[in-house]
């Protein structure tokens, strides 16, 4: 699964790398957790064009009767989500990048569970593949939401965890945003990431707070010490 990442990167950057219309309004965010607001690209039908938005992690779906379900919602796995009542509507129509770089996995150790964080060697940031949904409550508020999809651990993945957060390639993120993508097209999308392009380190159980957000946070032990 993937239960906390993070996304530090200069705005400015972040509108080059991701070819957006816009500079985006964020700022870095070193442990980002489940019902917060995280940084997503979506295709709008509305206006048929590709929209930086924030949106609530953990997918709320349009019958829910209320927004709590979203936080068991943060992930879908990849090999069910077409059949899945709560994900296969925003598999057809409502997919999105969920912009990252790097996550937090956990490792069973005797003294407890020790958090490694996972990132590509070049540092550059990345897609997770994503989903959406717009729901409303009975009062009238709307709240969009989003899940991240995950699939087997890669190599470097498996020694923490048999699953891994489904992170596109730069040549496949158009694919997986294009409406007219669909059915057997979208799953050789969802597979492990090549071990080789990606590291991980142990770093602080300071990030086990969620409240914790610093750039200690992402810093290996050897490094705070």
């Amino acid at each position: 699964m993937c239960g906390r990442f993070s996304f530090y990167q200069a705005p400015e950057t972040v509108a080059e790398l991701f070819k957006l219309a816009g500079i985006p309004q964020i700022k870095p965010r070193y442990n980002i957790a489940p019902t917060q607001s995280v940084p997503t690209v979506l295709h709008r039908e509305e206006t048929q064009e590709r929209q930086f938005q924030m949106m609530r992690w953990g997918l709320i779906p349009s019958w829910a009767k209320d927004a709590k379900m979203g936080a068991k919602l943060i992930n879908a796995r990849s090999e069910t989500v077409a059949e899945k009542p709560s994900f296969r509507s925003p598999f057809r129509r409502r997919r999105c990048w969920i912009l990252a770089d790097g996550f937090y996995e956990w490792e069973t150790t005797d003294s407890g569970k020790q958090p490694f964080y996972f990132q590509l060697k070049d540092g550059e940031p990345f897609a997770f593949a994503g989903l959406w949904e717009r729901w409303q409550s009975p009062e009238g508020e709307v709240i969009e939401s989003c899940t991240i999809l995950t699939t087997e651990a890669n190599e470097l993945m498996s020694r923490i965890h048999v699953r891994m957060p489904v992170i596109l390639p730069p040549t496949s993120r158009d694919r997986w945003l294009d409406p007219a993508t669909q059915g057997e097209d979208l799953h050789p999308l969802l597979t492990p990431y090549d071990s080789e392009t990606m590291i991980s380190y142990p770093v602080s159980r300071m990030m086990n707070t969620p409240k914790t957000d610093s750039p200690d946070c992402v810093q290996p032990i050897a490094a705070l010490e």
